[in-house]
């Protein structure tokens, strides 16, 4: 046989092949190797990385608890951030009122001195801005701070040290907020700046007289003295107006009316007992009849001199000054009623006058019976048409002024019961409904047959009622906030049930009628304010949509995300309740509505919260049943209206 050539083409083929798959089995060994190796690598890496992941387990829940944290501290510093700054800002407005103290005490010029004045009152209101600012502000801070401490508590994500040391800080503003914020509105620096506004006020208003008066005794043009009609400078009044307004501000309405009055009274009194009118001693007929008739002759010509001028000239100054001065307060209703006081007494006395000339027997006793049939009329005319406008009045304010912001009663209101309690009392009672009478009887001729008295002035009460209930509802009408305008009603309609309940003017319009109109429809605003505060957080907590749900995860999704929503929505109603929202002071009305609300949202809170926090409630902090019932308690209990201590000078109920 003969042996392969080695120049044999194929041959070499094959040996090159030979030698290349001999390198493919090397290179292939060789890399089974390096793929062994780098098991035992992986191996080794994976090893690693779970023991990595065992110890970083523990990092990720604490930094979840930390994000918690930080969401939990971030919340609560906001408002307690609010809070310090109107801290700030009440000790700095302190400051700059005692250095306006003190420069009003030194300042002699008076035109300097009342511009000064301007600027202290200024102060006096951005102070007591500052300190009801630092009431709506603190509610929110404090409830903030108790989530943070209640979350440490049960989460433990800090240690025992620093939650102490953060309960300790919820105690102390507690403290501070109960006590110090009553404080600051009726023992501090506010009700000294009070106290000195009122004598300020006082002085001001002595320091405006009548000019001329009396000066140039029966000089006279035309049978007219020449004096002006207007008491003070523009300054001046601004001034009294300014202050006027700030007290009422501030609960000192009653003072306020008062020391006007009384003041201006005087005033007007000694400016006519200038005229020396010694005739006016004399006005019983039987002191009359005794005087000679060129005595009684003098006397009527100056009456009628001094009448003319008390009407003309000092009632009409006076009547400006009211309306400069205490025009703006209470939708314009106060200042008409001081004015009927300050010239009601002095009437009374010119009256007294010229009834004994004219029951007198001297002649001519025709033209003073004249006179007195006329001032009879004149008394009658005006009592009546001031009552019927006062109703008119009330309901025709209500298209000129906003509702309150807060729900609160409306001065108006309390103002306008007030003023209805004081006609029936038996001081009032009697001459007003003989006055209705007597008015009934000359518009219906002598021979018409007249209702009762008491009849007639129940009927009359119950027109004003009737226009302040369209009063409140159009008030009612023009709030954005559904649950505020419900507020607002039960507020006010209780507030006129409660304030009438068991007085002349309720004696008068019946138990049954106060009952019907006003106690009835509290109770529905009541009824409508919880549904609508109330009825959707509870609507959230209805378990009909998750029992439709077969998977765990779809009913763990559902359950978070309706659990989301009411804590959202209880915060916002809570927070809305201790800064925009104030049910009245009223102990009986706010333990029904605390009651009523609790019956209606802790069961189904509780229920809810039971049934699902074991289970798919887990790794988040959501409020227990507990501390929404102590929250619920705080809005009606712990957010009661601050009540002064019992000083006559900051109490003004009505």
């Amino acid at each position: 046989m003969d042996l392969p050539n080695e120049d044999d083409p194929i041959l070499i083929e094959l040996q090159a092949a030979h030698s290349d798959i001999k390198t493919l089995i090397k290179a292939s060994v060789d890399m089974n190797t390096s793929y062994e190796k780098m098991d035992e690598k992986f191996e080794y890496i994976q090893e690693n990385l779970n023991m990595a992941s065992k110890r970083v387990a523990p990092l990720q829940s604490l930094s979840i608890a930390a994000k918690a944290l930080e969401t939990r501290i971030n919340r609560a510093v906001s408002p307690g951030l609010a809070l310090l700054e109107s801290f700030k800002l009440f000790e700095s407005l302190q400051r700059n009122l005692l250095e306006m103290a003190s420069g009003l005490l030194t300042e002699k010029n008076s035109r300097k001195r009342l511009e000064k004045l301007i600027k202290y009152v200024d102060c006096v209101d951005k102070l007591k801005e500052a300190i009801v600012c630092i009431s709506r502000e603190s509610d929110p801070a404090i409830q903030k701070l108790q989530e943070v401490v209640e979350f440490l508590s049960r989460t433990k994500a800090t240690d025992r040290y620093r939650t102490e040391r953060l309960r300790e800080t919820l105690i102390t503003l507690k403290a501070i907020c109960e006590t110090e914020v009553d404080s600051m509105s009726f023992d501090g620096l506010l009700d000294e700046a009070l106290l000195n506004l009122q004598d300020e006020y006082e002085g001001l208003l002595k320091k405006l007289r009548h000019q001329n008066i009396g000066e140039h005794q029966g000089e006279a043009v035309d049978g007219k003295y020449l004096v002006s009609n207007s008491l003070g400078s523009e300054l001046e009044v601004e001034v009294l107006r300014r202050i006027s307004e700030t007290l009422v501000a501030n609960d000192c309405l009653d003072i306020c009316i008062d020391m006007f009055v009384k003041v201006r009274y005087i005033r007007a009194a000694k400016a006519l007992m200038r005229l020396s009118p010694d005739y006016l001693k004399t006005y019983t007929p039987e002191e009359i009849d005794e005087m000679e008739w060129e005595s009684l002759e003098t006397s009527i010509a100056l009456w009628i001199q001094h009448f003319e001028l008390a009407v003309k000239t000092v009632f009409v100054a006076e009547k400006n000054l009211c309306s400069q001065v205490l025009g703006n307060i209470m939708e314009g209703m106060v200042w008409p009623e001081c004015f009927i006081k300050i010239a009601d007494k002095i009437m009374a006395v010119f009256f007294r006058f010229g009834e004994g000339v004219a029951r007198s027997s001297k002649e001519p006793q025709k033209l003073f019976k004249l006179l007195d049939i006329e001032l009879e009329k004149l008394l009658v005319h005006a009592s009546t048409r001031v009552f019927w406008e006062f109703g008119l009045q009330i309901e025709g304010y209500q298209d000129g002024f906003p509702p309150p912001q807060d729900g609160s009663v409306p001065k108006l209101v309390r103002y306008a019961i007030n003023y209805l309690k004081n006609l029936t009392i038996d001081n009032y009672n009697a001459p007003m409904a003989q006055v209705l009478r007597t008015e009934q009887l000359w518009k219906s001729g002598i021979l018409s047959n007249p209702e009762n008295d008491q009849d007639l002035l129940k009927g009359a009460v119950s027109n004003v009622m009737e226009a302040i209930q369209r009063n409140v509802e159009s008030k009612k009408s023009r709030y954005k906030d559904k649950v505020l305008a419900q507020i607002f009603a039960m507020n006010t309609y209780w507030y006129i049930y409660m304030r009438t309940r068991n007085t002349e003017l309720g004696k008068l319009l019946g138990e049954p009628y106060m009952k019907k109109r006003y106690r009835y429809a509290a109770e529905e605003s009541a009824y409508l304010y919880q549904k609508q505060a109330w009825g959707s957080l509870v609507k959230l907590l209805d378990k009909e949509e998750i029992r439709r749900l077969n998977n765990k995860e779809g009913v763990g999704g559902v359950v978070k995300s309706k659990m989301e929503a009411f804590t959202t929505g209880f915060e916002e109603i809570c927070t809305r309740h201790s800064s925009n929202y104030k049910i009245v002071s009223d102990a009986d009305l706010r333990e029904q509505i605390k009651d009523a609300t609790l019956r209606f949202v802790l069961p189904a809170y509780t229920e809810f919260f039971d049934t699902y926090s074991s289970i798919f409630l887990q790794g988040k902090s959501y409020l227990p049943p507990e501390s929404v019932e102590a929250l619920l308690r705080q809005i009606f209990e712990g957010a009661d209206q601050g009540v002064a201590d019992g000083k006559p000078r900051r109490d003004s109920e009505d």
